[in-house]
C-alpha cells in the first residue's frame, strides 16, 4: 500500500499540473533533486550515529515491506499456544523444552509461519518461556521482564521513525535552498533573454515544489507509517506476553487464550466462537 499511496500522490499532482496546461518536462530537474535529496542525506549523516543509520535503513525497508498481523495470523498464533500449553499441562513444563529450544523445528510452533519467520518476536516468546521453565521466577517478575523488553523495543525504534520525520520536515527548507541557487543562476543569465531567464526561474521553482512535495506527500507519511508499524508490533508482543503470563499464573490454556484474545485490536480480534471453532479445526 505504500507504493500505491505514492503513486496516488504523484499521479494526482502531475495530472493536475498537466490538465492545467503545464509541460511535464519542466518538472524534470535532476540537479534540483540532487541538491535537495543529497543535502537531506548529508544532514542525516551529520546528526545520526552509525548504528542509528543502519536501523534507519532497516526501518525504511521495513516500512516498504510493512508489518501487519491479520486476524488469521492471530488465530494461528493462539492455536499454536493452545497446543503447546496443552502438552505442558498434560506432560509437565519440561515436555515442551524441545519446542522452545528449537522453535523452527517444533512440530507445533513451526506450523505458524508468520510467527517463526520474525526472529525478534520468536526470541521474545522463547526467551520468556525459558525463564518460566526454570520455575524460579514468579509471574509478576516475568511480567516485569517482558514489559522491559517491549519498552526497550519502543525506545529503540521510535527515534528511527522520528529521524525520518525530521528529515521530512527539512525538505521544504532544502527546497528553498535549491530555489535560491536557481535564482542565483537566473540572475547570472539575465542578459540572455526572457526565454532563458524563464527556464531558469521555472527550474528554481521546481526546487521549492519538490521540497514541499517530498516532505508532506512522501517522507512525512512514511514516518507515520513507521510509527503505525511499531504500534502494531507492540500490540503483537503484548498479546504474546498476555498469553504467556496468563498460563504462568495457572490458568487453563483456553482461559489463557481468551485473556490474550481480548488484547487484540478490534479490527483483527477473532470472536470467542471464531477462536473456539478454529481450535477445533472448523472453518
Amino acid at each position: 500500500m505504500l507504493f500505491v499511496g505514492i503513486l496516488v500522490v504523484l499521479g494526482a499532482v502531475i495530472s493536475g499540473f498537466v490538465l492545467s496546461g503545464g509541460d511535464v518536462h519542466l518538472l524534470l530537474q535532476p540537479y534540483e533533486v540532487l541538491v535537495i535529496v543529497g543535502a537531506a542525506i548529508g544532514s542525516v549523516i551529520i546528526s545520526t550515529p552509525m548504528p542509528m543509520i543502519k536501523k534507519l535503513v532497516a526501518g525504511i525497508t521495513g516500512a516498504i515491506k510493512g508489518f501487519h498481523v491479520s486476524k488469521k495470523d492471530y488465530l494461528e498464533l493462539l492455536k499454536s499456544f493452545n497446543e503447546l500449553f496443552l502438552v505442558a499441562q498434560r506432560d509437565g513444563l519440561l515436555s515442551i523444552e524441545s519446542h522452545i529450544e528449537n522453535p523452527k523445528e517444533s512440530t507445533i510452533l513451526s506450523q505458524n509461519k508468520k510467527f517463526v519467520s520474525d526472529d525478534f518476536v520468536l526470541d521474545f516468546f522463547c526467551d520468556s518461556m525459558k525463564v518460566m521453565l526454570t520455575g524460579s521466577v514468579p509471574p509478576h517478575d516475568l511480567e516485569e521482564l517482558m514489559d522491559s523488553e517491549i519498552e526497550t523495543y519502543e525506545i529503540e525504534n521510535e527515534p528511527v521513525a522520528g529521524t525520518v520525520a525530521t528529515m521530512g520536515d527539512a525538505f521544504p527548507a532544502l527546497g528553498i535552498v535549491a530555489a535560491v541557487l536557481g535564482i542565483i543562476i537566473t540572475m547570472g543569465s539575465i542578459n540572455q533573454g526572457p526565454e532563458v531567464v524563464g527556464h531558469h526561474v521555472a527550474a528554481a521553482l521546481v526546487g521549492t515544489f519538490l521540497g514541499v512535495l517530498l516532505a508532506y506527500g512522501i517522507v512525512g507519511p512514511i514516518s507515520v507509517k513507521m510509527h503505525h508499524d511499531i504500534a502494531d508490533k507492540k500490540r503483537h508482543l503484548e498479546t504474546i506476553k498476555t498469553a504467556v503470563l496468563a498460563y504462568a499464573k495457572g490458568n487453563p490454556p483456553i482461559i489463557a487464550l481468551e485473556i490474550a484474545r481480548r488484547t487484540i485490536f478490534s479490527e483483527n480480534r477473532p470472536t470467542f466462537t471464531e477462536l473456539e471453532n478454529y481450535l477445533r479445526g472448523k472453518s
